[in-house]
């Protein structure tokens, strides 16, 4: 099902729990209080990233990673995976599939490279890379809310071993797994077939400059304590504007995500009434009590389990409430931010990645997949839940 339909069918069913009384008026309103923020963060960073592929920004990164790889494969891999990891961390997961998916394909095959090991790097941090800042994942946007508005600085805190460990073991697990193609050497020359690729200056070196300077700005706000909605909108209307005057065509009302914002509405306004008709008590059975060592990897496992059976997304605003305090909070958050490497619906990032590789004629398989999850996702979240519990 189309994920506008779906968010349509779910905001209907909402709106009809608030009509018949079964979710208050009063419960939608701070609801709203909570999520609008969190709506327009989404839609402003999306925006954000889109013109900064379109200004040329991100295949001039790669066109300079091909050349700093010197011809070794593990060297590019390297820079693709530190690459992944800040545009998870800083730009959410979701501009991890979305952009770098097909950048790090295109830079492998013109490389000569398999792009396999480049592809799943990408789509394996920016799951597990999602952790450290509020920014990376919308979980933890509404996780900064249950958490009291606490500061992005003592929000990464926090969260910091924990998602230092969740980076390294796919980084790993990559590395050994194509330890063979990584080894081997590429060329740096130009392939003499390619006529207009990435290694194309930009057609606008002012739009570069631009989104090379909001982007220097943007990153660091990210992390002083102002809404993040704030620079992410202020960025999006300077970019806007930017492009308004040098590129209009590029501009566009599909920029923003309006599939994801109706489907997230449809699914905070359900799962909140849902809440309100027994799933809080079950969540609390499922998730147990007390912030003993068990109790953290319970909260973590339940986390990830209810991910990979229904979306990373539902499954943390059905069991937030249960969780409790700022331990068992930050155990679920690993459960659900690093669980879904398992089933290919676990989180929406993993969804378009598949659809971009579709795009791109990279096959995978969804048994190999599944089956390097359920080895890594353990791996993960027993020792995270732990770490997550040490600040």
């Amino acid at each position: 099902m189309p994920l506008v339909v779906t968010g349509a069918v779910l905001l209907a069913l909402g709106l009809a729990a608030v009509a018949s009384g079964l979710f208050p008026l009063a419960a939608l309103g701070a609801l709203a209080d909570r999520v609008v923020p969190i709506l327009v963060f989404v839609a402003a960073i999306t925006v954000v990233t889109e013109l900064l592929n379109a200004s040329g920004l991100f295949e001039w990164i790669a066109r300079q990673f091909r050349r700093w790889g010197r011809g070794r494969a593990w060297a590019l891999w390297i820079l693709v995976t530190a690459l992944s990891l800040a545009a998870t961390i800083f730009l959410s997961l979701d501009t991890t599939a979305v952009l770098l998916t097909p950048i790090v394909v295109i830079l492998a095959r013109r490389c000569g490279l398999a792009p396999l090991p480049f592809a799943l790097t990408a789509v394996w941090l920016a799951n597990t890379g999602s952790l450290l800042l509020p920014v990376s994942n919308l979980t933890n946007l509404l996780a900064l809310n249950t958490l009291g508005g606490a500061s992005p600085a003592a929000f990464a805190a926090r969260m910091a071993l924990p998602a230092a460990w969740c980076a390294l073991v796919p980084s790993v697990a990559v590395a050994f797994l194509f330890r063979k193609e990584l080894a081997r050497r590429y060329t740096t020359q130009r392939p003499a077939q390619v006529l207009v690729d990435a290694n194309d200056p930009p057609a606008d070196t002012a739009l570069l400059r631009i989104g090379g300077a909001v982007l220097a700005l943007l990153l660091p706000s990210f992390v002083s304590g102002i809404p993040v909605w704030i620079p992410s909108l202020a960025a999006a209307v300077i970019l806007v504007a930017a492009f308004w005057l040098r590129q209009r065509s590029a501009l566009a009302w599909s920029l923003v995500p309006w599939q994801l914002i109706l489907f997230a509405s449809g699914l905070f306004v359900i799962m909140e009434a849902l809440r309100g008709l027994g799933a809080q008590a079950l969540a609390a059975g499922l998730l147990g009590s007390g912030d003993g060592p068990f109790d953290l990897v319970r909260v973590a496992a339940v986390g990830a389990l209810a991910s990979n059976v229904i979306n990373n997304l539902p499954a943390y605003l059905a069991l937030e409430q249960a969780a409790g305090g700022p331990a068992r909070l930050a155990a679920l958050l690993v459960g659900v931010n690093v669980g879904p490497l398992i089933t290919p619906w676990a989180s929406l990032a993993t969804l378009i990645w598949h659809e971009q590789l579709r795009r791109l004629g990279v096959r995978i398989s969804w048994w190999g997949y599944a089956a390097a999850g359920l080895v890594l996702v353990p791996l993960m979240i027993v020792p995270a839940a732990l770490l997550a519990s040490l600040v």
